[in-house]
Parts: C-alpha cells; sequence; structure tokens
C-alpha cells in the first residue's frame, strides 16, 4: 500500500474538540470525513456517544456512523477493510478523505497494518472465561499485565472482551499482543499521510470538558436513552462491547440500582477521564509521525489548515 491515496488522520482523546475541528477543517478544504470510532458504529447510541447530530453532518459526507445495531460487534478488522474502501471511493469523487475519531486502534490498524493473530481457540476462551468468573476481570488484566504490559496498559481494567483476546493470543502464540501488532504487516499504509493528533497541554482543561460534557448529556436524556435501547435490545448484556461504552455500562448498572445517582455520575466522568488517559498514551507511543495541536489553545484551526495546506503542495509537487 505504499501507493495508497493520500489522507489526513485526525486523532485525539476524547471530548478534546475533535468533531469542531473536522467541520471547521470541512468549510475549507473538500474533504469527506470517516469516523474512526468504535462507538459511533453503533445505532441508536447517540447522546452518550456524543455522536455528531444531523446537522453537523450535513455540512459535509460522513462515513461509518450507524453502520451496525448494538447487539452486533465491530472489528479493527472491518474498520480496515472499510476505511480503505471509502480512501478510495473519497479520492474517485475528487475529495480528501479526513479520518476523525480516538480509537487509537483503528487507526493503527490503517497505519501500521493488520498482524498475523492467533484464532480463537474456544477450549482456552472457555477456560478463560470460567477464570474469569472466579477471579474477576480486574484479576485477569493483572494476569496481562505480567505478560503483556504495553498491551494492559490501554485496556480498562472491566474490558473483558480486549482483556480474553489478548490473554488468548499471549497463551496461543508465545508471543505478546503488543509484539505481534507492532510488527505489522504489508497491508499498511505507508505513505502520503498527514497525522494531526489534538492534545492538550493542561489535563486539568481535558478532566474538565469531560465533566461538562457528561452533565450535558446528563441533561440532554441520556439515561432515558440508555433504557430506550435496553427496551428496544432485550438480548443486549454488558457484555456486549456497545454496553462497554464508556457511560453506557455505569448507566445500565445505575438503573440496575447499584449505586446511587451521584455515584453513577462520579463514575462515568472517572471512565471517560481513563479512556482519555489510554488514548493519550496511545498518542504519545505515536508521538514521531504526528503534529501535535494543543487542543487547549484558543486557535487549533490555523495551524491545522497550515499544515493541511503544506501537505497539499508537498503533495502536488510529488
Amino acid at each position: 500500500m505504499s501507493d495508497h491515496p493520500a489522507a489526513i488522520l485526525l486523532m485525539g482523546p476524547t471530548a478534546s474538540g475533535k468533531t469542531g475541528l473536522a467541520l471547521a477543517l470541512a468549510e475549507r478544504f473538500p474533504v469527506e470525513i470517516i469516523s474512526v470510532d468504535s462507538a459511533l458504529v453503533y445505532r441508536d447510541m447517540d447522546i452518550g456517544t456524543a455522536k455528531p447530530t444531523a446537522a453537523e453532518m450535513a455540512q459535509c459526507p460522513h462515513h461509518l456512523i450507524d453502520i451496525i445495531d448494538p447487539t452486533d460487534a465491530y472489528s479493527a478488522a472491518q474498520f480496515h477493510a472499510d476505511a480503505n474502501r471509502l480512501i478510495a471511493d473519497i479520492h474517485a469523487r475528487g475529495k480528501l478523505p479526513l479520518l476523525v475519531g480516538g480509537t487509537m486502534l483503528y487507526f493503527k490498524a490503517l497505519t501500521d497494518g493488520l498482524s498475523d493473530l492467533p484464532q480463537a481457540d474456544p477450549a482456552l476462551r472457555q477456560q478463560l472465561e470460567a477464570d474469569a468468573a472466579r477471579l474477576g476481570w480486574p484479576a485477569m488484566h493483572a494476569r496481562l499485565a505480567a505478560l503483556d504490559a504495553v498491551t494492559a496498559a490501554r485496556l480498562a481494567p472491566n474490558d473483558s472482551q480486549r482483556i480474553q483476546r489478548a490473554l488468548e493470543i499471549c497463551l496461543l502464540s508465545g508471543d505478546t499482543m503488543s509484539a505481534l501488532l507492532a510488527r505489522g504487516r504489508d497491508d499498511a499504509a505507508r505513505g502520503n499521510l498527514l497525522r494531526l493528533a489534538l492534545n492538550p497541554d493542561a489535563r486539568s482543561w481535558l478532566h474538565q470538558r469531560i465533566a461538562q460534557r457528561f452533565h450535558i448529556m446528563l441533561e440532554q436524556g441520556f439515561l432515558d436513552e440508555v433504557s430506550r435501547i435496553r427496551e428496544r435490545w432485550p438480548q443486549l448484556s454488558l457484555e456486549l462491547p456497545s454496553m462497554r461504552c464508556v457511560g453506557y455500562r455505569q448507566a445500565w448498572e445505575y438503573q440496575d440500582g447499584l449505586y446511587s445517582h451521584a455515584e453513577f455520575v462520579e463514575r462515568g466522568i472517572a471512565a471517560t477521564r481513563q479512556l482519555a488517559k489510554r488514548q493519550i498514551t496511545w498518542l504519545r507511543s505515536m508521538a514521531a509521525d504526528n503534529l501535535n495541536l494543543a487542543a487547549d489553545h484558543d486557535d487549533i484551526l490555523s495551524p491545522a489548515c497550515h499544515a493541511i495546506e503544506r501537505w497539499l503542495a508537498a503533495q502536488r509537487q510529488d
């Protein structure tokens, strides 16, 4: 894929202002937006995912939003295939692909390729589930940290699906998931990428925005949204990827009476902060290839536009 069509990547932690910057860039450049977000793929999950509004999506074409039901799953491999197809289609229409989001594993799949990971082993998976039932997923997370500290650092202690898969890979391959992913494959996008990373200088700025946005979501009816989703999709459970999205798990457990409203809000904000911390860790690991934009500065549009203009000029010269 060394001759892969050019694309702009706009990466950043949750609540860092990616949507606003992307829409501002769409007013200045002929782009179509490809969502790089493992939560925005789900239909009916709008408020809790901070999904762009219908009016915002009408400003320019958006892709990979509302493509599956909350009962389904969507993998990095599926994103890799969909994103590459969309990038080619967008170029064929004479537009620029602008990939926007915070799911760093999807970005890594696109830029580094898909590694040859071992297939699932039903017997081993059953054993891991039995261990988790006995010990709990935080203990399984600790087990993973002893085997693959890099992967464990980017996973939440209760992210059962990803912890299980990472342990499975370690035990089946004799190698770590992080090492296998680092090797990549020939399907990596090796050039023609402009990588813009929104990364605030002050972590307190991001924490304030996260808390503010969570309260706004509640005012917009987030809990009612979760109730509607549970009613419409009775087969949903907390083990499905959609309900492991930050906020949704905490809302579900609150609705089941596990804790008070105040504790729900506290847990929801804390989980979102933890997500942002993991996203920033990913960005730092990719820092050598990124053009960092201070998300908490007053003007991030100007440096982003200048970077794109320079990059486009270089593309024309090539």
